[in-house]
């Protein structure tokens, strides 16, 4: 199915009505507004969830109140009432934080990780809404408890934690726990790969599916333990930048457990790997594999009726990129999956099974929005999108009658903090539920993001999006900052955007441009695909082209005052530029990649590398020198703004350090910033503010 087929209003015409309407009908309050500012940003409220009740008529979303002083940031419990008559209240008040939301069966109960007082780490509580009064502790392992899932009966929770492989219960955990302390060698010792995820060395636990009654003193039991799996030198998870997870559920009847792993973690370093889904009885006993091939399997769910078993499902085929897609399973029969989302040329992200058992929804990036999508797993009905005209859904929850559907997600856009929205099936029309951050930027001079797409000399369709300054006066002329997108398989959107808002650069006195270059996503697969064998020349060239059309549709752009820069993958784009184009007055580049050979080295994921060049380093591959930044050095002129993490493993500081020590060499202008206590990400208030601070005055500096 075609996506442009969908009656959809582009989001040019929706910013370019916006923009219209703002400037006619309430020029005196545009006027008298401020540019924004870090404070702003940072301390909206953030959602989390939402996961719905049973019925459909209660949505519990995780709100954090932000604060640059993260003692004093909370995190807690809301109930928000589906039909919008109700005003959401506050569940929970505990100083710490609440994770993995559950309602149980009969929609009576909720259960929740948490670590409260007393609690050596994160334990699972449940909290009883119909009798009140305070969350009771279920759980007590001592390896912590995360992930609560209710068995279909109510009586019993599966959850997560982590365990040595040789321990068999608690006791023989904590023996081995203490063993470990008890070492007086300090050293990490491994025999293969991964050794790293994201910020942590790895150690010898695993994390291992437990399941527990929830009457009081129950004993956790631990569904692998003894088996060959878990003994098999590849077995894992899934590694997320918090650690590993399993995807797990419940079978329909309560007597199972399904879950997606992999045993073949331990090719992580010269191959892909698969990942499936298995069985284990909820008594113990050996897991049996459901499914098979060369796929990565994920996030396994029934529908509500329990005649399918769905989950995402990833093509391991080589290439750099696959869409995500959803699959079902035939229960209790499993028979072959079926894909029945390939009619779109979208990547599915969270999804939600509908109540009649047959629609399922998710979300998914397409062309600079995020959506709200459907798909029947029957094929009866055509699958399609709710129609939207800006922003971005980062959840979906589902629920209610087969009659009456309750859609739910978290909305924002470029000038809307988020909130929780309920989309009406089968219209689609959005309805406000929540209005933490309805104000939040009321004070501010931010403007609906306007978009374009132009054809790129290899014959692409690029798609750009523009961001303009306060107080913005077409006849006057404005200095042009390109933010480049990290990944490269993300996409540049019509977002909130906490980490690198547009609209904060903006702020300086810039048109900011965005530019979907090949390889981001939601613009097809293909052309995600297409980046391989070609990651900097290509995407950079798309860049500068589109300055020069963004300058034709933006008479006020100052071609004689360009600025670029970006995090992760566009900092390797920002390092790119560096040697290839003296066009730019300043740059700007975090976490970025100087030599490809070295990054590969240190990376926690250098298998990525060689799919994308055809081979290791010393196989000769002329794109491992051609189209490494920092043998460009020679033409280095630039002054440029680098910043990293200490904690960074996926583009490790040595890679910056290099670059630092070119610019030295070079004498180039430039300026170093090591945050030591950050990884990948800036995370820490204080930190981020300097750093985009930092940003605004080399911006200003130079322009």
């Amino acid at each position: 199915m075609k996506l442009n087929s969908l009656p959809l209003l582009p989001l040019a015409a929706f910013a370019a009505f916006a923009a219209h309407a703002e400037t006619i009908s309430i020029p005196s309050v545009a006027a008298a507004k401020r540019p924004i500012t870090h404070e702003d940003i940072w301390l909206a409220k953030r959602l989390a969830g939402p996961v719905l009740s049973p019925d459909g008529r209660w949505a519990a979303v995780r709100v954090t109140a932000p604060d640059y002083d993260e003692k004093k940031q909370t995190q807690d419990i809301w109930l928000v009432a589906t039909d919008g008559r109700t005003p959401p209240r506050q569940l929970t008040f505990n100083p710490s934080a609440e994770t993995g939301l559950a309602w149980s069966p009969d929609g009576t109960r909720l259960a929740f990780s948490s670590k409260r007082e007393g609690d050596d780490a994160a334990q699972i509580y449940v909290i009883d809404l119909a009798a009140g009064g305070e969350a009771r502790r279920v759980t007590s392992f001592s390896g912590g408890a995360r992930e609560p899932r209710w068995s279909p009966d109510g009586t019993r929770l599966l959850f997560l934690s982590n365990a040595y492989a040789d321990a068999t219960d608690d006791a023989a955990q904590q023996k081995l726990v203490a063993a470990k302390k008890a070492q007086k060698a300090k050293v990490r010792v491994y025999d293969g790969f991964p050794v790293r995820n994201w910020d942590k060395w790895l150690d010898e636990q695993q994390t291992r599916v437990f399941a527990q009654d929830i009457a009081y003193g129950s004993v956790a039991r631990d569904l692998l333990a003894g088996t060959a799996l878990v003994k098999n030198p590849g077995f894992g998870g899934r590694y997320s930048p918090t650690g590993e997870e399993f995807d797990a559920a419940w079978a329909p009847d309560g007597q199972a457990v399904i879950f997606a792993a992999t045993t073949e973690r331990d090719r992580a370093a010269y191959a892909q790997f698969a990942v499936h889904l298995y069985t284990v009885p909820v008594t113990g006993g050996e897991p049996r594999v459901l499914t098979t091939g060369a796929r990565v399997y994920g996030r396994p769910e029934f529908t509500p009726d329990g005649k399918f078993l769905l989950a995402t499902v990833t093509e391991n085929d080589g290439q750099l990129f696959n869409n995500t897609r959803l699959a079902a399973l035939d229960w209790p029969s499993v028979g072959e999956p079926r894909v029945f989302t390939a009619a779109l040329d979208v990547s599915a992200r969270e999804y939600a099974p509908g109540p009649d058992g047959d629609t399922v929804y998710f979300t998914a990036e397409d062309q600079g929005l995020t959506r709200i999508f459907f798909a029947s797993i029957s094929g009866r009905n055509s699958p399609g999108a709710f129609p939207q005209a800006a922003g971005t859904y980062t959840a979906v929850g589902a629920a209610g009658t087969p009659g009456n559907p309750v859609v739910v997600g978290i909305y924002e856009d470029g000038v809307t903090p988020p909130d929780l929205r309920r989309v009406n099936a089968p219209a689609g029309t959005p309805a406000e539920l929540t209005r933490f951050n309805a104000t939040q930027l009321a004070a501010a001079d931010v403007r609906p993001v306007e978009s374009f797409w132009f054809t790129a000399k290899n014959g692409r369709r690029i798609h750009n999006l523009v961001v303009l300054p306060p107080a913005y006066d077409p006849a006057k002329k404005y200095p042009l900052v390109t933010l480049i997108h990290g990944g490269p398989h993300t996409m540049s959107g019509d977002t909130f955007g906490l980490r690198w808002n547009p609209h904060l650069l903006a702020a300086g006195g810039y048109l900011v441009l965005q530019t979907n270059y090949t390889g981001s996503t939601g613009f097809g697969e293909a052309f995600a695909q297409a980046i391989k064998g070609d990651p900097l020349r290509g995407p950079a060239d798309e860049l500068l082209e589109a300055i020069d059309e963004a300058a034709k549709r933006y008479p006020a752009v100052d071609l004689g005052r360009l600025a670029a820069g970006g995090p992760s993958y566009g900092g390797f784009l920002t390092n790119w530029l560096l040697g290839q184009s003296d066009r730019f007055r300043a740059l700007f580049s975090h976490a970025g990649m100087a030599n490809l050979e070295s990054l590969w080295g240190s990376t926690d994921i250098i298998y990525r590398g060689e799919r994308s060049f055809g081979g290791p380093p010393w196989e000769l591959n002329p794109v491992w020198r051609e189209q490494s930044p920092h043998l460009a050095a020679a033409k280095f002129k630039t002054p440029i703004l680098l910043s990293v993490g200490e904690k960074d493993f996926r583009v490790p500081i040595n890679n910056t350090l290099e670059l630092w020590s070119i610019l030295q060499r070079q004498r180039v202008p430039g300026r170093l910033l090591v945050y030591p206590d950050e990884n990948h990400w800036i995370l820490n208030g204080e930190n981020h503010r300097h750093q985009l601070g930092e940003v605004a005055a080399w911006l200003k500096r130079w322009l």
